[in-house]
């Protein structure tokens, strides 16, 4: 999961907005479960912590946890208070709300798009 800045995002994050693929998670019943990564993302160009989001495969609701990558690998830590937690919630949803609310725009336009080639047709 190698970071690229885009000083277009304008999310002060380090990274490209790319698919970062899945990874396997142990929750806390031990249960291991698949997650697509939304992405890796810090509150501010200036805040050296990251935070990284997670979607189980087959639910709903987004985990988000303090990601760290070093040379040992990456370490996911659970977010401590609610305070913290509250702010990375609303960066997420400025971030990837935003990002998923045009892509979804983007596909309704196609879908119309194909609906009016039907009626021409």
């Amino acid at each position: 999961m190698g970071h690229t800045h885009d000083e277009n995002c304008g999310c002060g994050c380090d990274h490209d907005h790319e698919d970062f693929g899945k990874m396997s998670l142990v929750l806390e019943d031990n249960r291991e479960v698949i997650c697509d990564v939304l992405g890796i993302f810090s509150l501010s160009e200036d805040d050296p912590q990251e935070y990284i989001a997670l979607l189980p495969e087959n639910e709903e609701d987004v985990l988000i946890y303090r990601y760290k990558e070093d040379e040992d690998g990456i370490t996911l830590d659970n977010i401590e208070t609610d305070d913290e937690y509250d702010e990375v919630a609303q960066c997420f949803d400025d971030l990837f709300l935003e990002e998923l609310e045009e892509d979804l725009e983007e596909i309704e336009n196609l879908e119309d798009a194909v609906e009016l080639d039907k009626l021409t047709e």
